[in-house]
């Protein structure tokens, strides 16, 4: 069934596409998310991951509404959930644990076998969901990067 043809309130996951780039990036505003909008977050950038093929992109859509948005990455080895988000109206409905299951199913169908995720220090409620799902917290591990601009 196409989007088109969805039954009104169901809500379905499909592949991003460039052309949802805006209405992603005003969900993440809705949702509170942080994002880099002149550095990695791009429109730019999003199309040379999608290019890449190591992204793996997945939004909910109700109503022809971007309601819930997942990136997911991999350098070979490892994958990445990224910038996962759910429009507030719509949080607490399984939306996102539905896209994280998506975008690990695919990973996974690529032969990565490691999936993690970063969260923000103070982020308690990712924190708590992503520990539902499974994932472990490694409190021995530091995150250090290095960036070539601010808006890296």
């Amino acid at each position: 069934m196409s989007a088109a043809e969805a039954e009104p309130g169901i809500v379905q996951l499909r592949d991003f596409r460039l052309e949802d780039y805006y209405g992603v990036t005003g969900l993440w505003e809705e949702a509170g998310l942080a994002f880099r909008p002149l550095g990695r977050d791009t429109s730019e950038k999003v199309a040379e991951e999608l290019r890449r093929g190591t992204a793996v992109f997945v939004v909910a859509e109700s109503d022809n509404r971007l309601v819930g948005v997942v990136l997911g990455t991999h350098d070979g080895r490892k994958g990445w959930i990224n910038r996962l988000a759910v429009a507030p109206a719509f949080q607490r409905q399984g939306i996102a644990a539905r896209l994280v299951a998506e975008v690990e199913k695919r990973l996974e169908a690529m032969g990565i076998e490691v999936v993690a995720a970063l969260i923000e220090d103070g982020n308690e409620s990712s924190m708590r969901f992503f520990g539902t799902l499974g994932y472990l917290q490694h409190a021995d591990i530091h995150y250090f990067s290095k960036m070539k601009t601010p808006d890296s």
